[in-house]
């Protein structure tokens, strides 16, 4: 996010109120797999050219209704998919938060940040965001497209920007927010066989259901989760359509 952004006093760390790493896994779908056409560069790019007839993830489907409904309260932030080629395939990149920040402190997450007044859309704040966050410039960006924005417990709402990042870009962190930046295949984030559902059950009663993949040492769960298996929906779509 923004340096210049002021954050109001009465702001509070955000905590999840359970721990996310032993809540319990339930029974998911098990989905087809994807092809390794299907999670190259191109085919991703030729996907987002035509109209593709897809529906988002069933568990969530109310909270990717985030762009047609609207919502009081809510902060607008944009997240970069980040699709960077690398001689073993696709890699996506993600960043692990400051522990010290008040929203989502430690968590891993997508490049990106909330959308401001001086931003011309969520385009341009996933871009403005990942620049200022892992000093990505943005001539070394290429849009891609966008997917429905979802509807974070903690009341935002994330929009998704996809996009690949050319050849010759460097990182570096701006350590006041981000911890680390690391890279994972997109072939283990698209493979279904490593999402977990869980149920936990929530302080105040009730429950939420959250997905997570576990890839080496990084757990990556909720909001960000939910955007990765909207992905593969997407794909998995694209797939059967150009068969």
């Amino acid at each position: 996010m923004s340096q210049n952004t002021v954050i109001p006093r009465n702001r509070r760390v955000i905590l999840p109120g359970f721990d996310p790493l032993v809540q319990p896994v339930i029974s998911s779908e098990i989905l087809p797999p994807l092809s390794k056409a299907s999670i190259q560069l191109d085919f991703i790019s030729s996907a987002f050219a035509v109209p593709v007839e897809w529906r988002v993830e069933p568990i969530f489907v109310d909270s990717f209704q985030a762009d047609v409904i609207g919502h009081h309260g809510v902060i607008k932030a944009a997240v970069f998919v980040a699709l960077v080629q690398r001689p073993s395939g696709v890699h996506v990149v993600f960043t692990r938060r400051a522990s010290h920040l008040y929203d989502h402190a430690g968590q891993i997450c997508f490049p990106g940040g909330r959308i401001e007044s001086t931003d011309a859309d969520a385009i341009a704040a996933a871009v403005r965001e990942t620049h200022e966050e892992i000093g990505v410039s943005p001539e070394f960006i290429d849009i891609i497209g966008t997917q429905p924005s979802f509807l974070t417990s903690t009341r935002f709402t994330m929009k998704p920007v996809i996009g690949s990042i050319r050849p010759g870009f460097t990182i570096s962190p701006d350590l006041t927010e981000v911890a680390e930046v690391f890279e994972v295949p997109l072939s283990v984030l698209m493979d279904t066989g490593l999402h977990r559902l869980h149920e936990a059950a929530l302080p105040g009663g009730g429950h939420r259901f959250y997905f997570s993949i576990t890839w080496k040492s990084y757990f990556i769960w909720g909001a960000t989760a939910a955007l990765i298996r909207n992905f593969y929906h997407f794909l998995a779509a694209a797939q059967a359509q150009h068969s």
